[in-house]
């Protein structure tokens, strides 16, 4: 809720900025360069971990992080977008597992390219809308203290993802060259987990499909 909070005092601060604004006319050849801070929300659905827990399931923890992005305008109305973040989170457990609390944290790396349309290129607010592909990097992925007390020593191994992502946002002009930006995007993210406990081999599947919400500032070059 606080980062929804900061987004609605953004963008009513931004709206007031922009008011007495000098209108950015977007032009071909622009590059924009955003830096925000987010939340990334898995909208999750954690299975079991099999075969030894049946009645077992989980979530996954939101994350907090400082993101960059790069736009290239193709032309007035259209650009692409590189997104790029990093963050941690874990998973907790559930059902037969709760009483065990965190089962595993990972890193998160979910490089994000989008094709973008931008409205209004002549005006003080730009809203635009976006649709591309990510690929998530899971990486320094470690079973918790708890898990390796419960069951043992376990080595954990996420499966890299492919999915789709989709974009929505708004750059509210200060200057010719800087705007305030407001943006959410919703990204089809999914992974296997292999928890390894001596000659034991258990799978966790889970849809992450994290929602992203990010404030922040941004240029225009």
């Amino acid at each position: 809720m606080t980062i929804l909070k900061a987004g609605l005092k953004t963008a009513m601060a931004a709206l007031a900025l922009t008011a007495a604004a000098t209108p950015a006319q977007a032009e071909k050849g622009d590059i924009l360069i955003r830096l925000r801070a987010i939340t990334v929300q898995p909208q999750e659905t954690v299975g079991p971990v099999l075969p030894t827990f049946p009645s077992s399931g989980g979530r996954i923890t939101d994350a907090y992080a400082p993101e960059i992005d790069f736009t290239y305008m193709l032309t007035r109305n259209i650009g692409i977008e590189l997104i790029a973040a990093n963050t941690k989170h874990c998973v907790e457990g559930g059902g037969s597992l709760a009483a065990v609390g965190r089962l595993a944290c990972t890193w998160v790396l979910p490089p994000t390219l989008t094709l973008q349309y931008h409205f209004a290129p002549e005006g003080k607010v730009h809203p635009y809308v976006g649709a591309g592909v990510n690929w998530t990097m899971f990486y320094n992925e470690k079973a918790s203290a708890e898990l390796d007390a419960a069951i043992g020593a376990t080595a954990v191994n996420l499966s890299n993802s492919w999915g789709y992502a989709l974009q929505a946002g708004i750059d509210f002009d200060i200057s010719k060259t800087m705007f305030l930006n407001v943006d959410v995007k919703y990204v089809d993210m999914d992974t296997s987990a292999r928890l390894t406990t001596g000659p034991a081999v258990n799978m966790l599947r889970a849809n992450i499909d994290p929602l992203i919400i990010g404030v922040g500032v941004g240029w225009r070059f």
